[in-house]
């Protein structure tokens, strides 16, 4: 049997080999080249070739030297610090409260998970009209139910819109990961919680020296996908703001640079997707490794 597969395995990969080249591997390396010319989308600064508007690492020099630039990285960083762990922790206890669930268990997780199945645009929109007609005027307005001047205009100020995408992406993101801790759980075997009982050890005991240790898959998955998602972010970036008032995120900075250059610099605009691509990887790459070593086996 393993003769079998092996002799099939090459070819029955090669249709998504093929496929990952070419949509993937090739784009990406060509993004790269591009990046170190005077590239200008459909032709090269004075119409020269390839090689002949190549500027080397001009554009990433540029891509540093530019406020927009920074100031976008500095707010994507500042917005993914308080949105994983805020993401994390809130789906570990609703996977904790839903599994202590002995009725409606089944509803209150399709109830959590259905923001995910929501459009980002869409979701973006409605938040939109959430915070700009229900927090400012009929809640939190001086005629509303309780004034709080702190919670109105939410998308018109550049720290309060943290809050404000930080809210929607915990609440759209929630349900998803929320469910990778309950895989997580429903994997730990039950005999360790009743041991563990058995000698004493309290709710909180069982929950710190068993659940987490244990659960630490879990966390290595939802960290990594709140972590990414949260440095791409770009939908809802465009939906509650798009991008005014200094509340501009790197992926809508990229894409906002050819509208910035005139004519428009895609050399630049690249060259800040490879600097994105590699901080997000690196990132993403540390905390892999950080939390795979705090893993314990069943």
């Amino acid at each position: 049997m393993n003769t079998v597969y092996k002799k099939w395995f090459y070819i029955l990969i090669l249709p998504a080999l093929i496929f990952f080249v070419c949509v993937i591997i090739l784009p990406f390396l060509t993004g790269i080249v591009y990046s170190l010319t005077a590239w200008r989308g459909t032709y090269f600064a004075g119409n020269k070739g390839l090689f002949q508007s190549f500027v080397g690492f001009l554009n990433y020099s540029k891509a540093f030297q530019s406020k927009y630039f920074v100031d976008s990285l500095l707010y994507t960083f500042l917005v993914t610090v308080i949105t994983v762990p805020s993401t994390t922790i809130t789906a570990f206890f609703l996977a904790l409260l839903v599994t202590k669930i002995q009725k409606g268990r089944a509803l209150f997780r399709t109830i959590f998970y259905l923001p995910n199945m929501l459009g980002c645009l869409a979701m973006g929109f409605v938040f939109v009209f959430i915070y700009q007609v229900v927090f400012t005027e009929i809640l939190f307005g001086p005629d509303g139910f309780i004034h709080i001047e702190a919670l109105r205009y939410m998308t018109q100020d550049k720290y309060k819109a943290v809050f404000a995408i930080v809210l929607m992406s915990v609440w759209s993101k929630m349900g998803y990961m929320m469910l990778i801790f309950i895989g997580g759980l429903n994997a730990i075997p039950k005999e360790i919680f009743e041991a563990a009982e058995i000698d004493g050890a309290n709710s909180w005991q069982r929950t710190t020296k068993i659940t987490l240790p244990f659960l630490m898959p879990s966390f290595t998955i939802v960290l990594f996908l709140t972590l990414a998602n949260s440095f791409k972010l770009l939908d809802r970036n465009v939906a509650l703001t798009q991008g005014d008032f200094g509340t501009r995120m790197i992926a809508l900075q990229i894409q906002k640079t050819i509208g910035d250059t005139m004519p428009p610099d895609y050399g630049l605009a690249q060259a800040q997707a490879v600097i994105f691509f590699i901080l997000v990887a690196s990132i993403s790459i540390f905390q892999i490794v950080v939390t795979r070593r705090k893993e314990v086996e069943l």
